[in-house]
């Protein structure tokens, strides 16, 4: 068992820890989860050569993303869409669904793509991205690209994995830049999410990425006779938005005449209203019983270091601020080098060529003798060659040279390319001194491709932020009725035929003191059995019902003697009943007044001259629910008078 268990656990683990890091959570470093990447990766491996820039099918694309993706070409084609339509790393052909309406895309057939220049710039550099072996080990797939923004925000993310979830709302691209740039520079900042759909959002209660939001839909209400929607909340498309609206109808909480939906490019759902009904006082409404308000909640569940984390989105600022500037620290020195290698090698051509240390080796007969004869020729050029010297492979470079070039060499024009070299090194050189302005001035360069591009709305925020008025949802639905109790029959409700006992609204609740003296607190309805001949029915109102004291007075079932028990009900349990005398016992009398006097008539037996005996109420205490009754005498009971106080 012991072995079985331990299988168990392991393999669960195993199983625990594939979902979370390779199926549903976004890695912080780049933002994407496996199979977002694998298809940045696809798209960019497409994007070479003499097919640089041109769209590819969508079919195609998947069909070369299964060599990195294990789950099925469904899968991808769904993720490709998904990440196609956050519009800013993958430019679209054709029908790709509409998040308005929620039709889905064609087929991947009949659309196409390709990578945008802003994801080049954003994840592309293979120079610095670390590889691993494709599941199947033919191919190599990136394990996380070097991206320079914090992409895990601007797109968002939605996943669940085995006990964690995640849930990360979008946010505009160009207030992530603006806030990596504050940061930067050491300053505050403040994020807030941005749908492309629009519509209003409350973030008091965002906490920074791990609480809860209000979204809305935005409202025309020019015309007092119709409402247009025309802004949608997040999450919701207009066949849901509609959906919710006719059932809030259906349930009698909007009264509308009909709801048309007009969408096309922009969102226009038209809501026709009721006679007598006019668009001021159906908005709460609306917000109140419909999906033109939401509650979302947010939790930034991403894998850092390689294990899952919950960050906000300051720390992930901060994160991504930290590794903008490592990131664009490795790309310079990068660069730096191969134009160190690059000068290098054109200053040995040069003095290979001008000092003619080429015609040495035209007398030499063998290998060791052509590679000595070029390196001695450059020994009275020491100091021009530099610490590096010349190398083995330097002198098989230079003898790669060709003749013709040789014959064609233009010393103005090498030595302008070396002085531009040169002044590119230097250029560097000051950029890695001041890191920060350097990247501060990269996320300007981004910011200002994202403004002039229309397919993104030019970066302009699309949701209004703003705290919204709290509804009171039972002043919108409360209704006064009439609640009838049918004495003889036991039917109390709103469509008994019977005695008004009382006036109540759909938000009330009804004790009922049964002729048992049992007693429950319950909902009302149009019609309900409660019992025959109940003492009492009421508001079930705490303020109000705990000054109402119950006088109970009952024959005992064992001894027959009367008891009084006075007490007054503080609390329950909705639906569930409780008893107030002891089980058998026979009610002779309940009263909810605060004093009166009673007259207790005993049973006739031999030799018992006194048959009644009077009481006042008032001498006896108010106890609690659970205590017993105060004997009021020894003798069999018969019945109980009641008179006034």
């Amino acid at each position: 068992m012991a072995y079985i268990k331990n299988l168990f656990d392991k393999n669960f683990l195993e199983y625990a820890s594939y979902v979370i890091k390779d199926r549903a959570i976004p890695d912080v470093e780049d933002g994407l989860k496996p199979v977002q990447r694998r298809i940045m990766h696809t798209l960019f491996d497409m994007d070479r050569g003499a097919n640089e820039g041109r769209f590819n099918k969508v079919a195609n694309v998947v069909g070369e993303c299964m060599k990195y993706h294990p789950h099925g070409d469904a899968s991808i084609g769904d993720a490709l869409v998904v990440l196609a339509n956050k519009e800013y790393f993958i430019e679209r052909q054709g029908n790709f669904g509409n998040l308005f309406t929620g039709d889905r895309a064609s087929a991947p057939r009949y659309i196409e793509c390709r990578i945008t220049p802003l994801a080049k710039d954003v994840f592309y550099n293979p120079k610095l991205t670390q590889w691993t072996d494709s599941y199947d080990g033919r191919n190599k797939e990136p394990v996380l690209f070097p991206a320079k923004i914090p992409v895990v925000l601007v797109i968002g993310a939605e996943g669940i994995a085995v006990g964690m979830s995640t849930y990360i709302l979008p946010h505009n691209m160009i207030e992530v830049l603006e806030a990596e740039k504050l940061c930067l520079q050491g300053k505050k900042f403040q994020l807030f999410p941005d749908f492309q759909t629009g519509g209003l959002i409350d973030c008091s209660d965002y906490q920074d990425g791990n609480g809860k939001v209000l979204v809305r839909a935005k409202l025309d209400t020019s015309d007092p006779k119709r409402i247009v929607i025309t802004e949608l909340p997040f999450g919701s498309t207009c066949d849901s938005l509609m959906a919710s609206v006719e059932n809030a109808a259906k349930n009698g909480k909007l009264k509308i005449q009909s709801i048309t939906d007009y969408t096309t490019d922009k969102v226009e759902l038209e809501i026709k209203l009721a006679r007598g009904v006019y668009s001021e006082e159906t908005v709460d409404a609306l917000y109140a019983f419909t999906e033109c308000q939401k509650s979302l909640s947010c939790q930034m569940l991403v894998i850092k270091d390689g294990l899952p984390a919950i960050m906000t989105a300051t720390e992930i600022i901060k994160y991504h601020a930290k590794q903008l500037v490592n990131v664009l620290t490795r790309e310079l020195e990068l660069e730096k080098k191969e134009l160190q290698d690059k000068l290098h090698q054109r200053t040995l051509e040069r003095i290979f060529i001008e000092e003619r240390i080429y015609k040495k080796i035209e007398t030499m007969k063998t290998a060791e003798g052509v590679n000595k004869a070029v390196i001695d020729g450059f020994k009275p050029f020491a100091k021009e060659v530099g610490p590096r010297g010349v190398s083995a492979e330097d002198v098989q470079h230079l003898l790669q040279i060709p003749i013709r070039r040789i014959s064609l060499y233009d010393i103005n024009k090498a030595k302008e390319e070396m002085q531009a070299i040169n002044d590119r090194i230097k250029a560097i050189n000051a950029h890695l001194k001041n890191i920060v302005g350097y990247a501060i001035a990269y996320l300007d360069g981004i910011i200002a491709k994202v403004q002039a591009n229309p397919e993104v709305n030019k970066g302009k925020r699309r949701t209004q932020v703003g705290p919204f008025q709290k509804i009171d949802v039972k002043e919108l639905t409360r209704e006064t009725v009439e609640l009838k109790y049918d004495k003889e029959k036991g039917y109390l409700g709103t469509g008994v035929q019977g005695e008004v006992v009382c006036n109540a609204d759909s938000f009330d609740r009804v004790l009922i003191v049964k002729n048992n003296a049992n007693w429950i607190v319950q909902d009302f309805s149009d019609k309900s059995f409660v019992g025959e001949h109940a003492w009492y029915i009421g508001i079930a109102d705490k303020e109000s019902i705990n000054k109402i004291v119950f006088t109970i007075i009952y024959k005992d079932a064992k001894t027959g003697f009367p008891f009084i028990k006075r007490c007054v009900i503080e609390g329950w349990i909705m639906n569930r009943e409780y008893a107030l005398v002891p089980e058998g016992s026979k009610v002779l009398h309940v009263d909810m007044r605060q004093k009166f006097n009673f007259t207790v008539n005993y049973v006739k037996k031999p030799r018992l001259k006194n048959l009644t005996e009077a009481f006042k109420s008032a001498d006896f205490p108010v106890r609690g629910l659970k205590a017993g009754g105060i004997r009021l005498g020894n003798k069999e009971v018969e019945g109980v008078v009641c008179k006034g106080g």
